[in-house]
């Protein structure tokens, strides 16, 4: 048997904007509490009003004869036995209930209206203060939506710097401001970005079509296979600059899934890889390894990739006789090599994408200066730390620290 469907109690929403809504808000609570305790005030008045004017009414002071004022309607006492008479006493008595009783009604109607006048200044002045309490508490509130709609592209420079005590507006607004660095960052990254790539493709372009254009116009077959193989450099050189982009787009995008990766293994298969190859028996540059068991969660191809730039950087960047030493410990990977001097300042920015320590001259196994960003891209997807550090002899040591099982990333 199916059960009923329980319906959800409509919520109550006051009508006009927030500072309306706030005032109405506080100014009815601050209502509300007046209310009560004029209300309270007058309870208690009006329990114990009675007894205190009878009791006023009994201590009235005397007349010249020493008897009770004959306006209250007390009697007189009689010449012989000097005590009034029962009849007197009794109309006397009469008398000074009556007059307690209308005293009592005039004092709580007076009461009364004085309490229902001050409540209702007491509400007006509740409102005006409600009003501008709520325009003071909600200005950070109209300075960060101000500025938000006058952001754009242009103009992420613009930081609220909001001038309040601390508190949850005023943390608020800090946190507006962290955003909007990142943001400035990430856009100026991105037209960076853009630009270098056109820059880069446009070039290679401008060379295959002034091979095509001039280098192939002529019958000497000597010039036309030397065309040829700038021809093919150059389209293996934008292969893998697009390859380059790819890559790096997937890595910014994170990890669909994690598996264990020995890490020490991967950089030993690497290692053999780059050792044997041209670039190291050419120049004549050794390859060392440190490597201890490290199991890592992430993707394989990935952290392949991220290995082989790291140590294709550390021997195409290198001196002739120069060495590169990777060592895995301790749930880092480092890569150390010889080679030119590189100033310390410069070191930040070389994480950055197309960024060289030198000019690029197109030359034969000159990287498109995708190498480290990609790097920084993989590392960030692992949830790894990246820090690079110069060399004092020249070259540079580059680090990047996985998390451990358990770690907070």
């Amino acid at each position: 048997m199916k059960r009923p469907a329980l319906r959800s109690v409509p919520r109550l929403h006051l009508p006009g904007g927030e500072r309306t809504r706030l005032t109405m808000l506080y100014g009815g609570l601050l209502v509300v509490a007046g209310a009560m305790l004029i209300g309270l005030v007058n309870f208690l008045v009006g329990r114990g009003l009675y007894t205190t004017i009878s009791m006023a009414v009994a201590r009235s002071p005397l007349d010249s004869d020493g008897d009770a004022p004959a306006m209250f309607g007390f009697a007189r006492a009689t010449p012989a036995t000097g005590i009034p008479s029962p009849a007197d006493q009794e109309a006397a008595a009469k008398a000074a209930k009556e007059i307690t009783t209308v005293a009592e009604q005039a004092a709580q109607q007076q009461l009364l209206t004085v309490s229902l006048v001050t409540l209702g200044a007491f509400a007006v002045l509740s409102v005006v203060l409600a009003w501008w309490m709520a325009g003071r508490v909600l200005r950070p509130v109209g300075v960060i939506t101000r500025t938000a709609r006058r952001l754009s592209g242009e103009n992420l420079h613009e930081r609220i710097a909001l001038d309040a005590p601390a508190g949850e507006l005023k943390q608020l607004a800090d946190t507006f401001d962290g955003m909007l660095d990142r943001m400035e960052h990430l856009v100026g990254a991105q037209k960076r970005f853009a630009a270098n790539a056109a820059h880069e493709l446009r070039t290679s372009l401008a060379v295959q079509r002034a091979a095509a254009e001039i280098g192939l116009d002529t019958s000497d077959p000597e010039a036309v296979a030397r065309i040829r193989r700038k021809l093919i450099a150059v389209a293996d050189s934008n292969e893998r600059l697009i390859e380059g982009l790819l890559l790096l787009s997937v890595s910014e995008q994170g990890l669909d899934r994690r598996a264990p990766v020995a890490l020490d293994e991967l950089a030993r298969t690497v290692i053999a890889e780059h050792a044997a190859s041209e670039r190291a028996g050419e120049y004549g540059v050794s390859v060392r390894a440190d490597l201890s068991p490290v199991t890592v969660q992430g993707d394989p191809v990935l952290l392949t990739h991220l290995v082989h730039n790291l140590v294709g950087n550390a021997l195409r960047y290198n001196h002739d006789g120069g060495q590169v030493t990777v060592t895995v410990r301790n749930g880092t990977l480092r890569v150390t090599n010889s080679g030119p001097q590189v100033p310390p300042e410069t070191v930040p920015y070389l994480f950055e994408p197309f960024r060289r320590l030198n000019e690029r001259r197109h030359g034969t196994g000159e990287g498109a200066g995708l190498g480290l960003s990609i790097v920084a891209s993989i590392a960030r997807a692992h949830q790894a730390r990246t820090h690079a550090e110069a060399n004092p002899r020249g070259g540079l040591t580059i680090e990047v620290a996985f998390p451990r099982p358990g770690q907070p990333s």
